[in-house]
């Protein structure tokens, strides 16, 4: 018999002489990245299958600017072994585009949400808890300084009274006349739903908002066939328990796919420069050729458009101080 010695020397051997064999057998194959939930990630194959895969390890310290290598949406290539209940993703393709926060704790360091996006949607409330507009203009320049059309979308109008009702059209008027499409739904009575149905059709969207804001409810009325976890308000603090723990894609009966994020505080942006902040304002941008300077920071300069278009009444002061509140954090 051989003794641990020699068959620490076989083993190797043996392993090198099989591994031409083992190569044929490996199926090489391409998917979208569905899901994350660090220690797995769920890859939806080309034949619609669903396959746990590890990340290989020359990925994982490659970006060190995100925290995660891969991202919801990637499109991906894998080696599976036939009969293995796993795979390893082994090429990452190109982003077309991505959305990005702050990491949750490291400040410095950004969280990429969602990749290779046709559209991205921020679910506000009015109420309930309620969504500032600080908050819905941060997640508006975030997907335009990396091209991804947004829109806004007003969920729970069920539960806006008439007051708010005035305050909501005041809103929409205000991001409508900036170049942003909004729209108004309730995931409980069925209101605007067959409208972003239709949008959705044959389209990657993201779907994003506070915790609370029904994001999960929202798909669920889109898609009945779809079950993600809907949660309920906090009766202390009428804020939203988060119940997405992770981000996930999910693919729509109308051969869509929507990504439900898991509730965001806050969009803290990361990597802006102050000089190009104005072109994630439309409004500001167009009024740039305008101004008496070419470099106008629409902050003190003379002869600055959109100062003149504040007063005009064509330049929102809500936009503008979300402006500035951006500009003085980056």
């Amino acid at each position: 018999m051989m003794d641990f010695d020699e068959i620490g020397r076989v083993v190797p051997i043996i392993f090198i002489l099989l591994q031409p064999f083992y190569n044929l057998l490996i199926c090489q194959l391409e998917g979208i990245v569905v899901k994350s939930t660090g220690s797995w990630i769920i890859v939806r194959l080309q034949d619609g299958t669903r396959l746990e895969c590890k990340l290989k390890g020359q990925f994982r310290m490659r970006d060190i600017k995100h925290t995660n290598p891969v991202a919801i949406g990637d499109h991906v290539q894998v080696e599976h072994l036939p009969g293995d209940s796993h795979g390893m993703i082994t090429q990452i393709s190109v982003r077309d585009n991505y959305i990005i926060r702050k990491a949750t704790k490291l400040s410095k360091v950004s969280h990429i949400i969602a990749a290779n996006l046709d559209h991205a949607y921020l679910v506000a409330t009015m109420a309930q808890p309620r969504t500032s507009n600080g908050f819905i203009d941060r997640f508006l320049v975030t997907a335009a300084a990396y091209y991804i059309p947004a829109s806004i979308i007003f969920n729970k109008i069920d539960l806006v009274g008439l007051e708010l009702m005035k305050v909501l059209d005041d809103l929409s008027n205000i991001y409508e006349n900036a170049g942003y499409h909004c729209y108004r739904t309730s995931a409980i009575y069925g209101d605007g739903i067959e409208e972003i149905r239709a949008l959705l059709k044959g389209k990657v969207s993201l779907f994003s908002g506070h915790s609370g804001a029904g994001k999960s409810a929202l798909i669920k009325a889109i898609d009945p066939g779809l079950n993600p976890r809907v949660g309920t308000l906090s009766e202390v603090h009428h804020k939203g328990m988060h119940t997405t723990t992770f981000a996930e894609m999910y693919e729509l009966a109308n051969q869509g796919f929507i990504v439900d994020t898991p509730g965001i505080k806050e969009f803290g942006l990361i990597d802006f420069e102050k000089t190009e902040i104005h072109r994630c304002f439309p409004e500001m941008e167009c009024l740039l050729p305008f101004c008496q300077y070419k470099n106008c920071s629409h902050t003190h300069e003379p002869g600055c458009a959109v100062k003149t278009g504040i007063e005009n009444g064509s330049v929102s002061v809500l936009r503008y101080n979300s402006y500035l509140s951006i500009l003085n954090d980056s």
